[in-house]
């Protein structure tokens, strides 16, 4: 019988490694599932100093500062507070008797996926093939050139997110913007703001599948049972792609055949992508709630939320925000328990408020949704100091997005992305006069040279120049 020596052996180990014969995947082969496939292009626009004077200032944080100053520097804030002296190369904006608050953030929003306007080839946001679609990305079906931006922008909404629909289970990826003109959906991508998924309860996807209609598929789900079985075994298939992986980055051999709707639920897993979740009732929030800690992930913002008012404490624990409307309710059985005190019950309670639009007019008003809000608290004797309620438009929404340490309050350092007002932003005749977008004017309302026009609108009736 042929023997081989301790010496030939150290060589035929030599020849093996030299022709790759290793069980291990040289780390320079290993296939990767990109992370960011299509980067942010976005940049700011010039942006030349600025110092704002005398204003009334809410920096977001919950502070008010009377006749106090905002020195914005290379598209930051450099610097807020009293007795501020403005740099010689500054522009100087005496805002006397105005308002001066953080850029609004809208975290729901259909800007681009449903743009006006409104008509049947422009209905990007829900693709309803299938009850579980996290394959799918919003921003693959962003119109930039949607009029709806320009208008957001004239309410004072320098950030949003925006959202496939509702109609799915797991409707899809959503993105976070920055409200500015571009040419393309990149130039708007917050730069390194996560991803997001969308996924609904409730009464949407069971009405779209389980009964359908002329436009839609029908089948499962057909009621909240199907729902909440929907869920758990689209988790459990993402868990078992999320080991596969694993286990081929940490041994080698195989790649593990991509899949675009794990890729999504698995980033979910990993803790690289935030969940958004539209819900209305209380009992399926905890539900859902269950669910992540079986999966091991985290809701991140629970989306209408009509009936937070109900569990405040509950997602004060949990660690959820919720994001709400004003005063939108009964227009379904599940929106029938709304109150007018739902956001300022949430905030009392320690949770995260946050007001949204999820409407192309309200995002034009967002402030004046704040405001009913907050009045309807004090109504009832919940008392939230004006500059603490202003959470609900900046930080907040900020904070649900991954994106409060750039932006959301007025803090050296961060964006600057700044609304001078009219007046009180809480009066319903106060306007945005101003609106900066790190630090560049991309709104004025005294000078018509400075509110965008969407090169759809060239030629049509009034041109988009009056907002």
């Amino acid at each position: 019988m042929n023997r081989i020596s301790l010496a030939g052996l150290s060589c035929l180990a030599l020849i093996l490694a030299a022709c790759g014969g290793s069980d291990k995947a040289d780390s320079k082969d290993k296939i990767t599932v990109p992370k960011d496939p299509f980067p942010s292009t976005y940049a700011p626009y010039p942006n030349p100093s600025v110092f704002i004077a005398n204003a009334t200032i809410i920096d977001g944080t919950g502070a008010l500062i009377e006749k106090g100053g905002l020195l914005i520097e290379n598209g930051k804030v450099s610097a807020i507070g009293k007795d501020l002296a403005a740099p010689g190369d500054a522009k100087v904006i005496d805002a006397a008797g105005r308002w001066v608050t953080p850029g609004i953030v809208d975290n729901h929003s259909h800007l681009g996926v449903y743009p006006s306007p409104g008509v049947t080839a422009h209905g990007d946001g829900n693709e309803i093939s299938g009850p579980v679609t996290a394959e799918v990305w919003s921003e693959h079906g962003i119109w930039p050139q949607d009029p709806g931006f320009t208008r957001a922008l004239a309410g004072g909404v320098t950030s949003l997110q925006v959202l496939p629909g509702s109609a799915n289970l797991f409707g899809g990826r959503g993105v976070t913007l920055k409200n500015v003109p571009s040419r393309t959906v990149q130039g708007m991508k917050f730069p390194g703001a996560p991803y997001t998924l969308k996924m609904a309860c409730g009464e949407n996807p069971k009405r779209v599948y389980g009964y359908g209609n002329g436009s839609y598929p029908g089948g499962a789900p057909y009621s909240r049972m199907g729902n909440v079985a929907g869920y758990r075994e689209s988790w459990i298939r993402a868990a078992d792609y999320k080991r596969k992986w694993e286990k081929y980055e940490k041994e080698g051999g195989d790649a593990p055949m991509r899949d675009l709707e794990l890729d999504t639920l698995k980033g979910v897993l990993d803790g690289d992508i935030l969940v958004h979740m539209h819900c209305y009732r209380a009992d399926e929030m905890a539900q859902v709630m269950d669910i992540s800690k079986e999966f091991g992930y985290k809701v991140t913002a629970f989306h209408h939320a009509v009936e937070a008012y109900k569990i405040a404490d509950k997602l004060a624990e949990y660690g959820a925000c919720s994001s709400m409307w004003a005063d939108w309710w009964g227009f379904k059985m599940e929106a029938y328990d709304g109150i007018k005190e739902n956001i300022p019950m949430v905030h009392k309670a320690g949770a995260c408020a946050i007001v949204h639009s999820d409407s192309d007019i309200g995002i034009q008003r967002l402030n004046q949704e704040a405001a009913k809000a907050w009045a309807d608290g004090r109504k009832i004797g919940i008392n939230i100091p004006e500059e603490e309620a202003w959470q609900w438009l900046s930080l907040n929404p900020a904070k649900s997005l991954g994106i409060d340490g750039k932006t959301g309050s007025l803090v050296p350092g961060k964006m600057a992305d700044v609304v001078v007002w009219s007046g009180n932003p809480f009066s319903v005749y106060t306007k945005a006069d101003q609106v900066f977008v790190d630090g560049a004017l991309m709104y004025d309302r005294s000078d018509a040279a400075m509110r965008p026009v969407m090169d759809f609108e060239l030629g049509q009736p009034g041109e988009g120049d009056l907002k």
